[in-house]
Formats: structure tokens, C-alpha cells, sequence
């Protein structure tokens, strides 16, 4: 069993930042892929980036590349993302996810997740 906890949202005024946490504790091994979904009111969580534990192979969905960077760090069993130059279509539910499957970007092939954080992009 993992578990995963997400902190640091928020409300940010447009073309700000934030960085999202996300720690894990549990049975937890370096195999796992470790990714940030987000989810907005009506729509389906969809994928943001995705990071290998243990090779730091990161992916990412084209709404995002060049503003948001995933990253983490291995002694402390926590992932960040660090969202920059939000805008108000950034405005979600994130969570954080983990999961063993290749397929990194959909979310029905996670195995856990967390309790989400709410990111609020004013415009």
C-alpha cells in the first residue's frame, strides 16, 4: 500500500506560480512512475506530467511543456511541480498519482492517488 499526500495550492493571480508536493510513504518502490493529473469541474481528470522514480525520465501534455517542470526527490519520497506562468485554464484539482503501467497519461492505469489540491488561476 502507498499513500500519497499533495499540498501547496492555492489562488494565484494569472502569469504567477506555485509549487505542488507530493509526498509518499508506504510500501513504496523505485519502479513506480510518479504523475500529477488535474481535474476541473465538469471535465475528466486529465494528465499533466509524469516523472520515472528511478531514471527521472519526465513527460509532460502539450498544455503545459515550457511552463510546468516535475521533479523529485528520491531521499525524501516526494514529487514537485512547480507551475509557472499560470493562466486561468490551469484552474483544477490537482493529484498526485503512481502507478507501475507504461501508460503513464491515463489515469485508469494508476494504482493510487491522492487526496488533490485545489489550484485557483484568477484572471
Amino acid at each position: 500500500q502507498v499513500q500519497l499526500v499533495e499540498s501547496g495550492g492555492g489562488l494565484v493571480q494569472a502569469g504567477g506560480s506555485l509549487r505542488l508536493s507530493c509526498a509518499a510513504s508506504g510500501r513504496f518502490v523505485s519502479g513506480y512512475v510518479m504523475a500529477w493529473f488535474r481535474q476541473a469541474p465538469g471535465k475528466e481528470r486529465e494528465f499533466v506530467a509524469a516523472i520515472n522514480w528511478s531514471g527521472g525520465t519526465t513527460r509532460y501534455a502539450d498544455s503545459v511543456k515550457g511552463r510546468f517542470t516535475i521533479s523529485s526527490d528520491n531521499a525524501e519520497n516526494t514529487v514537485y511541480l512547480q507551475m509557472n506562468s499560470l493562466k486561468p485554464e490551469d484552474t483544477a484539482v490537482y493529484y498526485c498519482g503512481a502507478t507501475l503501467s507504461s501508460y503513464y497519461n491515463l489515469a485508469r492505469r494508476y494504482d493510487y492517488w491522492g487526496q488533490g489540491t485545489q489550484v485557483t488561476v484568477s484572471s
